[in-house]
């Protein structure tokens, strides 16, 4: 890792719905691995990529082109193939692409002032959505369609959130998260919740999105850092954790189950009858872990939690420990994947589990496409 170029040779980096597979775009073209065995999938050497997304196992890809040829252009988005090798749709814009985001019933475009969303299947606009000026095309798409929403910023001054739901085409509702603007985030799996950051960086807050009302707010440092991403863990009601990378090269795992029960055993005592819940939580470091260095510094990074166990450590009875795969690329040109241990003390343990170069990795023989079509 100390070798890394300081130039980041990645434009783009993208995890699929259920994290389960990652996508990076390069100047030379894009790059599939496989989470679990860390295998290179499929690439395509053609050239500049600044978005490719995946629709979770499907061959089916959303790549947006970061060159100045026509068929790489930033205001083109290709629908494309990996098992056909061959485009199916082009959807032509007339300002750059900044975002793309999938499911099984749509197909979301962020561009500066603009989002279009398309009927995945007939790829036709059932909606367009005018947004304050995006310059970063940030959003967050929570991939079920029983809770299938939309995030993106509301306000170009404050960190405002609006919240849409993408299958009823209707505004569900508008977030004001923090004071200043918006640079980070996720919605879970099912879109129950909303995880925010802003350009300060010192404090990430939860929304449940039925109400928009505030549910934990945690403290990521004292002094102000770049968050460059945020997840929260896989779980099908309240999540365990939430994940969140900085330019500090840390990587932040914040336990909203403990918030919760430290919550509730708070609030039978009187203290805990007249101190706020969102000023509680704030203070309290006990559900912040931190591994340092764990990408250097000033490295982009994209983080998710793969997946989450509960297992019994044998050696003390009666004691689950929370185990966590956080899988991490660093926009310098490595995938890193972290164990992350958290038992009943509260006590955390660490352990890089692999890690490896994405741009020298191999393709197997039969995925691999190097045409210039």
């Amino acid at each position: 890792m100390s070798n890394q170029q300081s130039l980041n040779p990645i434009l783009c980096t993208a995890f699929n719905q259920d994290n389960s597979c990652f996508a990076i775009g390069t100047s030379d073209g894009f790059r599939i691995f496989d989470c679990r065995t860390g295998k290179l999938r499929y690439e395509r050497a053609v050239g500049a990529f600044g978005v490719v997304e995946m629709l979770f196992h499907t061959s089916l890809l959303a790549v947006v082109g970061a060159g100045e040829q026509a068929s790489l252009s930033p205001r083109r988005l290709c629908l494309f193939d990996t098992v056909t090798g061959t485009a199916l749709r082009n959807l032509n814009f007339l300002t750059s692409i900044l975002a793309v985001r999938l499911n099984m019933k749509r197909l979301v475009v962020v561009l500066l002032e603009k989002t279009y969303i398309y009927d995945i299947n007939s790829l036709e606009i059932v909606d367009t959505i005018d947004t304050v000026p995006n310059v970063k095309g940030l959003c967050a798409f929570s991939p079920s369609l029983d809770g299938s929403y939309l995030a993106l910023p509301a306000s170009k001054t404050k960190g405002s959130v609006l919240v849409y739901n993408v299958m009823e085409l209707q505004s569900h509702c508008e977030i004001d998260a923090h004071r200043s603007p918006l640079v980070a985030v996720v919605l879970s799996f099912d879109g129950m919740y909303i995880a925010t950051a802003s350009e300060q960086g010192t404090i990430i807050r939860i929304h449940l999105v039925s109400n928009a009302t505030e549910s934990y707010s945690f403290r990521r440092g004292i002094y102000a850092s770049h968050i460059y991403s945020l997840s929260f863990g896989p779980s099908m009601d309240l999540p365990d954790i939430l994940l969140a990378s900085s330019s500090s090269g840390s990587a932040h795992v914040f336990s909203l189950k403990r918030a919760l029960n430290q919550r509730r055993k708070r609030s039978t005592t009187f203290l805990g009858s007249i101190v706020p819940d969102s000023v509680t939580d704030v203070l309290d470091p006990a559900h912040h872990h931190i591994l340092h260095g764990a990408v250097p510094t000033g490295v982009r990074s994209n983080a998710v939690i793969r997946k989450m166990d509960i297992v019994n450590d044998k050696s003390i009875s009666a004691n689950e420990i929370l185990r966590a795969t956080i899988s991490i690329i660093s926009y310098g040109g490595y995938f890193l994947e972290y164990s992350c241990s958290i038992n009943q003390q509260n006590e955390v343990s660490w352990t890089l589990e692999r890690e490896f170069n994405l741009l020298t990795a191999k393709a197997e023989t039969n995925t691999t496409s190097n045409s210039r079509d």
